[in-house]
């Protein structure tokens, strides 16, 4: 196992995405500690399956918004499972699909507090923690929409230009505490959010799609988390300061 004896926090980590890494990183033998924001079900239904896994794993409550929740939430992991050494930053949501002129500006301060000050605020929180590991990793997962740009997804697409930013400054000032700080940039990925954009574009199903997309298939969360356990991984030891797409290679 790759991450045998390391600890993991996650945001997000209840569904979609998030539990899809959760669970490749705990099958590579990390420890868990996943946040939620509202769905307690499905954090304890990805806590089940991480225990059943053979890792520890526990969910905590907090809105990444908040930055004393967020500090809470470390806290509680910190006291649970021990020194965390790996940070996956994935709390968000999608925009409205809305041209900017017809933009609300409390969408635009949604979609930033969210991607962009909820990445923030956790790194904030772990990073005194990170710095005294022997080697630590951060990735923010992001999206191709950051430099595709379509249109109607002006706050989306913005927010995750900023988070990439933020990401590739971190690896820069963190470099001399042997912190490894990546971007993952998905496509189209088979969660409910996916699935909720292909309705909304394209009046179609996630399956209606598939034979049109790259190998026949959406990206699954499984091929997020296999990424992301290999940068967290010894074979990702020389790797950091990057933004990495898993597209299939469509926006190529």
């Amino acid at each position: 196992m790759q991450l045998k004896g390391r600890k993991a926090f996650i945001t997000g980590g209840d569904r979609g995405i998030g539990k899809g890494i959760a669970l490749a990183l705990a099958r590579e033998g990390a420890d868990i500690g996943l946040s939620y924001r509202k769905n307690r079900e499905a954090a304890e239904t990805t806590v089940r399956e991480i225990e059943t896994a053979g890792r520890r794993a526990l969910a905590v409550q907090a809105d990444v918004t908040e930055p004393e929740q967020v500090r809470a939430a470390v806290e509680t992991v910190l006291g649970q499972l021990g020194a965390v050494d790996i940070l996956v930053s994935n709390a968000g949501i999608a925009s409205r699909g809305r041209f900017i002129q017809e933009t609300d500006p409390e969408e635009m301060l949604c979609l930033f507090n969210i991607h962009v000050m909820g990445a923030f605020h956790v790194t904030q929180a772990l990073l005194p923690v990170l710095r005294q590991q022997p080697r630590s990793d951060i990735v923010f997962i992001s999206s191709v929409g950051s430099h595709k740009c379509a249109a109607g997804h002006g706050p989306y697409a913005a927010a995750k230009a900023g988070l990439d930013a933020l990401a590739m400054v971190l690896a820069k000032e963190e470099l001399a505490n042997r912190i490894h700080v990546n971007c993952l940039a998905c496509g189209l990925v088979e969660t409910d959010m996916g699935a909720k954009l292909v309705r909304g574009a394209m009046g179609a199903e996630l399956k209606d799609i598939s034979k049109d997309l790259p190998f026949g298939r959406v990206c699954q969360p499984a091929d997020v988390g296999h990424l992301c356990a290999f940068l967290c991984s010894e074979k990702g030891s020389y790797l950091s300061g990057h933004i990495i797409w898993l597209d299939g290679g469509i926006q190529w």
